[in-house]
């Protein structure tokens, strides 16, 4: 059974830095994972994805420059750094994994499984 726990929310003041963490269990080999987003009345949206190889990483355009997803293949976790942190990234951030793409997908409906998701929430 594949698990998913995100950690590492919390209220951070805008520009500041967090690091997230999505610890992996039930699945150690050739898995895609992605970091996706929600705010209170907004549809889920990509954040970033990385291969199972480190190989390929994508990012939204609204993140790209401030966020970097990293993966710890031997700890089974998935890392987000989030950096130079605004008010429109507050939301809630879950994390998924896929195992039918070479590429990471940034579609939702692709992932198969899913964690509980972490606050964040950035003020100004």
């Amino acid at each position: 059974q594949v698990q998913l726990v995100e950690s590492g929310g919390g209220l951070v003041q805008a520009g500041d830095s967090l690091r997230l963490s999505c610890a992996v269990s039930g699945r150690t080999f050739r898995y895609t994972m992605g970091w996706f987003r929600q705010a209170p009345g907004k549809e889920r949206e990509f954040v970033a994805a990385i291969s199972w190889n480190d190989a390929v990483t994508d990012y939204a355009d609204s993140v790209k420059g401030r966020f970097t997803i990293s993966r710890d293949n031997v700890q089974n976790t998935v890392y987000l750094q989030m950096s130079s942190l605004k008010p429109e990234d507050t939301a809630v951030y879950l994390c998924a994994l896929e195992v039918s793409h070479m590429r990471p997908p940034r579609g939702a409906q692709e992932y198969e499984y899913w964690g509980q998701g972490t606050q964040v929430t950035v003020s100004s």
